[in-house]
């Protein structure tokens, strides 16, 4: 298994924002702005280039709970960025599909 599907099994601590059957939310360990979560599928898919026709119900419910999350810390309003890093290039360190739900403070285009 990889990090994050050990993240959303229960195997490795986190701090839990938002979960359900198919997808996880956890604040980042490493955060780069005042709010910075983690919004994943349960089941492992790589990255964006994985997915399907077939899954777009479950982005349907990836966005919705990334909505949930950002009302929930309070960002809903005042804006937030999401970001999905793709492949080496895209500096996507875990190979699991995940967004960055970041917000809090102004954001820049460099941060």
């Amino acid at each position: 298994m990889c990090l994050f599907c050990d993240i959303a099994a229960g195997k490795i601590p986190s701090k839990v924002a938002y979960e359900d059957e198919e997808i996880f939310a956890f604040h980042d360990i490493a955060p780069q702005a005042p709010v910075h979560i983690l919004v994943i599928p349960r089941r492992h898919i790589q990255s964006v280039n994985e997915l399907t026709e077939a899954d777009s119900a479950l982005l349907g419910k990836l966005y919705a709970g990334i909505q949930k999350v950002a009302r929930d810390a309070g960002v809903a309003e005042t804006g937030y960025r999401v970001i999905s890093n793709v492949g080496k290039d895209g500096q996507q360190s875990v190979p699991h599909l995940h967004f960055h739900v970041i917000g809090g403070r102004p954001l820049n285009w460099n941060n």
